[in-house]
């Protein structure tokens, strides 16, 4: 099922699969990606969970509602959506960005929460100068030269030269993002640093990371894993994407992690 949701001032595209008497497991995108890009994991977990997948506020079919926005904002249309669907606790696996909107609703949200899966992000992405200055370029010229520049953050060179139909369908996907909308997510993570909140999760919590990761790396992984009580880390030999480089490794980890 997909469908449109009105969320806090804005409009969220969802799409709902599996049984929904079975716990619901949410899957939060990463910047500059949209729902589709969970589609492995989504076809494994619906054969034993409910999936709710949805386009973070200014990306895919979502909305793009006027800035600023925060990684509260976003972490609150999470909750909007659950209460949509009146859904009272659910996983969430979350990746780069959408991993930092799990660990805001970890720390924020902990009733509603059953267990957290944090793929490939840290508690701080990148500077507050960069993400400034890619939110300005976008705004000026457009999503072409973060299209074209996409592979090499999100992948490893084997992964592009192999993989050019998947590769192209996520660039046309970049491509497509309105501009206005990815950048107030940058300005979300520019503004973003949950390195103070991360003593606070309690929800049982694995952490994913890329051994190959340029942009959150293992390093920040390991970081991740050590400052969240109890949390287990996976190490896939992955870039940026992991979940897309190597799929049935991330879904096999999802899995016996959620059903544990």
């Amino acid at each position: 099922m997909m469908t449109t949701i009105a969320v806090n001032g804005g409009a969220l595209h969802v799409r709902c699969d599996g049984d929904r008497a079975r716990p619901t497991v949410v899957l939060s995108n990463s910047l500059g990606t949209d729902l589709s890009m969970w589609d492995a994991q989504a076809a494994v977990l619906a054969t034993r969970f409910h999936v709710l997948r949805y386009d973070t506020r200014g990306h895919g079919a979502s909305a793009t509602t006027p800035g600023p926005y925060t990684i509260d904002l976003l972490g609150r249309d999470v909750l909007a959506l659950l209460d949509h669907f009146d859904i009272e606790r659910a996983h969430v696996v979350g990746l780069s960005m959408g991993g930092m909107i799990a660990q805001w609703l970890g720390a924020h949200a902990p009733r509603r929460l059953r267990k957290l899966v944090l793929a490939n992000t840290a508690a701080r992405i990148g500077t507050p100068d960069g993400w400034h200055a890619r939110a300005c370029a976008v705004r000026a010229d457009g999503m072409a030269q973060i299209a074209a520049a996409s592979p090499g953050r999100w992948f490893t060179p084997e992964f592009v030269a192999r993989q050019a139909v998947v590769v192209g369908s996520l660039q046309k996907t970049v491509r497509g993002l309105d501009p206005q909308g990815y950048a107030a997510c940058c300005e979300a993570l520019a503004g973003a640093d949950l390195t103070d909140d991360l003593a606070r999760i309690q929800a049982p919590t694995l952490v994913i990371g890329g051994s190959l990761d340029p942009v959150t790396t293992l390093a920040d992984a390991c970081a991740l894993a050590g400052a969240i009580e109890g949390a287990t880390l996976a190490t896939l030999p992955a870039s940026h994407l992991s979940n897309i480089e190597a799929p049935d490794r991330f879904s096999d980890a999802v899995v016996g992690f959620l059903l544990a």
